[in-house]
């Protein structure tokens, strides 16, 4: 498994939807992420919009994000989710907006 850090920024003035969107995320989401290999899969965020998520993965986030790009749900939910997210105009797919984070320590 690969462990996996990515950030995003949820527009401040959205960040009390965007939480509870996630206390309640699709059952079809959710299995489509453990479908597509999405395991350990947790979101964090600071009080400024700043996001942090961490997922384990079988071989990368890139080929992860390619199945669940395969499912009908997660069209629907990035669709969803667009407008909560900073500098979105233009309404890109927010698991298109990830940006990775180098991985420089572990501890076991």
């Amino acid at each position: 498994m690969k462990r996996v850090g990515f950030q995003l920024r949820v527009a401040p003035e959205h960040i009390e939807e965007y939480k509870r969107r996630h206390a309640a995320v699709w059952p079809d989401m959710r299995e489509a992420l453990s479908r597509t290999g999405w395991h350990n899969y947790s979101i964090f965020i600071r009080p400024d919009g700043l996001l942090f998520g961490y997922v384990e993965v079988p071989d990368s986030l890139a080929a992860a994000q390619d199945g669940m790009s395969h499912e009908e749900v997660n069209e629907r939910w990035q669709s969803w989710m667009a407008d909560l997210l900073a500098d979105n105009a233009d309404g890109t797919p927010p698991d298109q907006m990830m940006v990775e984070l180098e991985e420089i320590f572990h501890l076991d």
